[in-house]
């Protein structure tokens, strides 16, 4: 079981209790104006907006915020920003691959900000194309292993797409290709399953394994990028066992 999941898990349990909610929200409500730009603001046919805004209905983002991003995005309401995602590339310590996804009305703002939290935090820019490769795009859901065994998952989700299930002990990490997400999602609901998230996700190939030193270090530099406005997602091949992050946790 690479660590990356469980971290994975950490950071998604961490996030609904986190201090920066206000910076939560914002990142959520970001996600559904692009959605809603990009495929139009029905969620009812556009997949990606319905699953950014249950994401951000289920960190408790008020429906008012929820309903005006959709309307900015959609050019209903006046206010949208011009959005682009940029990927920077990058390593950390122990020569940790980093991807790190920004959304950004500012180019300029958003690598200096990148650039800053890692030449702060022991990390360090890459040429483009020298990390990407170690990481495929995936769709990933989360679901809370509350009350549904790995047999009822597997049954549930196989014949939609489902390409791996792993138990992350309190929850399932379900992994499919991203063009088979929706499909899988659907067959969730259609069982009956209650799902924490449902996202397009980059996974590692190829995981470096960390001590407790090195994993403080990794997860001090990814919380000072994910600390960064424009910053949305962090990815990493960084392996964090179980014990390790037992150990940081307490």
């Amino acid at each position: 079981m690479s660590g990356h999941s469980k971290w994975a898990t950490t950071k998604h349990k961490k996030a609904v209790i986190d201090a920066k909610r206000g910076k939560m929200f914002a990142k959520l409500i970001k996600n559904i104006e692009v959605a809603a730009r990009t495929g139009g603001g029905d969620p009812a046919g556009n997949p990606t907006l319905y699953d950014a805004i249950q994401k951000a209905k289920k960190s408790s983002v008020p429906n008012n915020n929820i309903d005006n991003a959709v309307k900015r995005g959609s050019g209903l309401e006046a206010g949208g920003a011009d959005w682009q995602t940029i990927m920077y590339e990058g390593y950390g310590p122990n020569g940790v691959a980093l991807l790190i996804e920004c959304l950004t009305d500012n180019r300029n703002r958003a690598a200096t900000e990148v650039r800053t939290a890692l030449t702060r935090n022991g990390g360090t820019f890459a040429d483009a194309g020298s990390v990407s490769y170690l990481f495929n795009r995936k769709g990933v859901i989360i679901v809370p292993a509350e009350g549904i065994s790995e047999d009822d998952l597997m049954l549930a989700v196989l014949d939609a797409g489902a390409e791996e299930i792993n138990n992350l002990g309190e929850s399932f990490e379900i992994v499919s290709e991203p063009t088979d997400l929706v499909a899988v999602r659907t067959a969730l609901q259609e069982a009956n399953i209650e799902y924490d998230s449902a996202d397009s996700s980059l996974l590692p190939t190829m995981n470096v394994e960390v001590d407790e030193e090195a994993a403080r270090k990794v997860l001090k530099l990814v919380d000072a990028l994910d600390d960064c406005d424009d910053v949305q997602e962090v990815y990493t091949n960084a392996d964090i066992s179980d014990d390790v992050l037992a150990a940081i946790d307490a």
